[in-house]
């Protein structure tokens, strides 16, 4: 089977790859589940190409991302709930509905206009979903209520801490200043201490887990995304444990080599370069 630059192509391998008989054996044991944490991975892998401005990276990994559409799509046909053209006509549809402003009539509208429009459209929307469910005989989904209702459940976790805290902030559930936010963070850091010394587990994940819940929002009350600030000390790790690494290797030693009072100094030494240098 040759390469193309055509759709079709891509799903009919997807199709040979999911024959059972003459199929590839781990494409053909894959399922939903199995398959949604590679399509996170392949999106998070689109952003890390934007970010490192590589566009042949970013040519690769947005197959690897249609790729994962493919799959899903594939199942489903299997299944008979739909087809990859389904999909195509679901999003075309989706995206000449809520724009009106340019394939209708409703034209010359303000930012703010198009903002309520928008929000218009997604109510009917969620209302004609509704109905197509009740004349396929399909179940209504268990529809959530409250101020934090609309936050879904897959985002990243910091992430969705951030945005659960901004709803309920909606309600004046908030601190009104960012040091106070700091000081919760020192109350949960002391109780982190207390249940290291428990020797409790349960207890110690579930101190942690508050923690970074309040740091969340710590980012949230200054303006900046969590898992931004997260990416950026990820990435000052990688560079600054590199930079040791570089440091041992002109000694002639690796890093299992070394002590940890050696890294430690070679650590200052290469954050002293850095400031040096910035």
């Amino acid at each position: 089977m040759q390469p193309s630059s055509d759709i079709a192509r891509l799903i009919e391998i997807m199709a040979a790859l999911r024959t059972p008989g003459t199929g590839c054996p781990w494409d053909l044991e894959q399922d939903f589940a199995s398959i949604a944490p590679y399509t996170i991975e392949e999106a998070y892998e689109v952003t890390d190409a934007i970010a490192r401005g590589d566009r042949l990276d970013l040519k690769d990994e947005l197959g690897d991302l249609l790729l994962q559409v493919v799959f899903h799509a594939r199942m489903a046909e299997e299944e008979g709930a739909f087809a990859f053209p389904d999909v195509v006509e679901a999003i075309t549809a989706k995206l000449i509905r809520r724009h009106p402003h340019v394939f209708g009539e409703a034209r010359d509208l303000s930012p703010a206009q198009v903002k309520a429009l928008w929000h218009q459209i997604k109510a009917q929307e969620k209302t004609d979903k509704a109905a197509a469910r009740r004349a396929a005989g399909q179940p209504e989904p268990v529809e959530e209520t409250g101020v934090l209702a609309g936050v879904t459940k897959g985002l990243p976790a910091l992430t969705r801490a951030w945005k659960l805290q901004a709803k309920a902030s909606t309600v004046g559930f908030d601190w009104n200043d960012a040091r106070l936010v700091l000081d919760k963070i020192r109350e949960e850091t002391a109780e982190i201490d207390e249940a290291l010394a428990s020797g409790d587990k349960a207890a110690i994940m579930e101190e942690i887990g508050d923690l970074l819940f309040v740091v969340a929002n710590l980012a949230r009350h200054v303006d900046a995304d969590p898992e931004g600030c997260l990416q950026a000390a990820n990435a000052k790790f990688e560079r600054r444990f590199k930079g040791i690494e570089t440091l041992l290797e002109a000694e002639g030693k690796a890093a299992a080599d070394a002590s940890l009072d050696e890294m430690e100094a070679l650590w200052q030494a290469v954050k002293r370069s850095e400031k040096a240098g910035a």
